[in-house]
């Protein structure tokens, strides 16, 4: 009696799992089929939930490619003054900031050795200007190598800077360029390409140019501060840009998604050009006019639809 109890327990149980079972085979496939349902109906979508982004069209514009690099303030005219004989200065006439004129005696040098007289000798400026530096005092022995005063003529400024070789073919004169003082922060000053040296630094692989300061210049600016250069490498007018932030990298290509009049997104491949910070050159893929998902993309699937906001 036992024995058929037992069996009829352990019968009980199984029937049990196997409706449990087809009933969640059932459910499932109710959801299967409903899904398919929904999606033949929505078509294009249209049973999809909206994303929420927002649009920028493909516009026509300007677009510079551009290379930041450090440099100085310098004067134009600005040059070291020796002195002619070597001995012992006995006399500096001027300091820092000092104003002098062209042939001024700005130091004596006594050219005398023990047992020996000779007469002092002047130092004289080779240009009209200010004193940038003084790098020796009264005391000091100097050769004929030996600067004694560095003179410089302030009421014009230019920048030297150094371009790496990758970019040296770019550096040409009349280059336009901006430049960034670390002393008036916030500020642009706006300047051009006077000068570019002809040769390579075989040592720094740089090549040396100065740029002038467009317009009259400022005069906060100051010789000896420090620069950021951005210069202008390449410069596009009137092709199609868009913003760099809508562009997405997948599998080694670039795409975007297009908006069309029923707010649908499609994926559109693009090909790029020249890029700055904020903008990119659309070569192939868009037109102006285009109206394309500039914040949002990226929960964007071919065919959604999207709900566009301000």
């Amino acid at each position: 009696m036992k024995k058929v109890k037992t069996v009829t327990i352990v019968t009980a149980v199984i029937i049990a799992f196997i409706v449990i079972f087809a009933g969640l085979a059932v459910r499932s496939y109710i959801l299967r089929n409903r899904s398919s349902l929904t999606a033949s109906e929505g078509g294009n979508g249209a049973g999809r939930s909206a994303t929420t982004v927002r649009v920028t069209p493909v516009v026509l514009d300007t677009i510079e490619n551009s290379v930041l690099i450090n440099g100085d303030v310098l004067a134009v005219n600005q040059v070291s003054i020796f002195p002619t004989v070597a001995g012992k200065i006995i006399e500096t006439r001027f300091q820092v900031g000092d104003r002098v004129n062209q042939g001024t005696v700005v130091a004596t040098v006594d050219p005398s050795r023990p047992g020996q007289v000779y007469s002092a000798s002047p130092v004289t400026s080779t240009i009209g200007g200010t004193i940038l530096q003084a790098p020796v005092q009264r005391g000091d022995t100097v050769s004929t190598t030996t600067p004694v005063y560095v003179v410089g003529d302030l009421s014009k400024l230019v920048v030297e800077t150094f371009v790496p070789e990758r970019f040296s073919n770019a550096a040409r004169r009349g280059l336009d360029a901006q430049v960034f003082l670390e002393a008036l922060p916030g500020e642009t000053f706006q300047a051009e390409v006077d000068e570019v040296s002809p040769v390579l630094d075989p040592l720094s692989r740089t090549v040396r140019i100065r740029l002038r300061f467009s317009g009259d210049t400022d005069s906060r600016i100051k010789s000896g501060m420090f620069a950021t250069v951005s210069l202008v490498t390449n410069t596009r007018r009137d092709v199609p840009v868009i913003p760099r932030r809508a562009v997405i990298n997948t599998y080694g290509s670039w795409i975007v998604f297009a908006v069309n009049e029923n707010n649908t997104a499609s994926r559109r491949e693009v090909s790029l050009g020249l890029e700055n910070e904020t903008l990119v050159e659309v070569l192939k893929g868009l037109e102006a006019g285009d109206v394309i998902v500039s914040e949002g993309q990226n929960f964007l699937s071919d065919g959604d639809p999207v709900r566009i906001i301000e």
